[in-house]
């Protein structure tokens, strides 16, 4: 028989260990494994958007915290009075509870005191944000994510959404680093079937508890509209706009428009 010379062209994952140690004694190279080739991922309306985040220190954040721990001290006497109301407008959990999408469309319990009566469905607010995404004149009825004539409301949570009390408890989200002090209100997942494609770069950002559009007159904006106010807050996100937002929400919220 005659002896073949030279290495024997073989997969790297057919050698065996004795065989890659006799061609490291010979002489021969050991193979290469080929690099895999990136995964391309298709880019989706659905799919998250990017983001630059820098692993440096991050002033925003240190300042949201800073912010919602003060906030959420100096409006603990006002939040415990709304607390003891809801429990005495009827039986029922404290905190109403929602899942909602943050930066990236990434899901996050959302905290609410109860308006609602315990177990209240959300097909009027579905069927009421499909009417809005189809024209303006659904924002005569309520303003938006707030039905002001809807009856699953309780006579406690009238009054906590008019003065947006209700909203209060959010500032622990803001300490759990699931939403902001200033962003896009967190998104229902229901209502994204309605989004253009541009109104998706509203989750490059943390949602906030107030935001441009908040302090614009959300009563009398269209759903679409409100949606390119998010988009337009993202692309001039700065700390001085953050600050300005800040400044106009308590006015706002007289003016019954936040």
């Amino acid at each position: 028989m005659r002896r073949l010379r030279g290495p024997i062209a073989t997969t790297p994952a057919r050698i065996s260990a004795p065989v890659a140690a006799a061609q490291a004694v010979r002489g021969v190279p050991a193979p290469v494994k080929a690099a895999r080739p990136p995964v391309r991922r298709e880019a989706g309306p659905f799919a998250p958007v990017p983001t630059d985040r820098s692993r440096g220190p991050q002033p925003r954040r240190a300042a949201d915290v800073a912010l919602a721990a003060a906030a959420l001290a100096a409006t603990s006497p006002l939040m415990l009075v709304a607390a003891v109301a809801v429990k005495l407008d009827g039986d029922g959990p404290l905190l109403f509870r929602q899942r909602r999408l943050g930066r990236d469309q990434r899901p996050f319990t959302m905290l609410k005191l109860r308006t609602m009566t315990p177990g209240a469905p959300s097909g009027p607010h579905e069927r009421y944000i499909a009417d809005l995404a189809a024209g303006p004149a659904a924002a005569q009825s309520g303003q938006l994510y707030k039905l002001t004539a809807d009856p699953r409301v309780t006579t406690a949570g009238r009054w906590l959404r008019r003065l947006s009390v209700d909203e209060l408890p959010q500032l622990i989200n803001v300490l759990r680093g699931e939403m902001s002090i200033v962003g896009p209100r967190p998104a229902l997942p229901y209502e994204l079937e309605f989004y253009e494609p541009r109104h998706f770069e509203r989750f490059a950002v943390r949602p906030g508890l107030t935001g441009l559009w908040q302090v614009s007159g959300r009563n009398r904006l269209g759903f679409l509209e409100m949606l390119d106010m998010d988009v337009e807050y993202v692309r001039r996100r700065s700390a001085a706009l953050d600050a300005l937002i800040v400044l106009k929400t308590p006015a706002a919220l007289v003016g019954r428009t936040a």
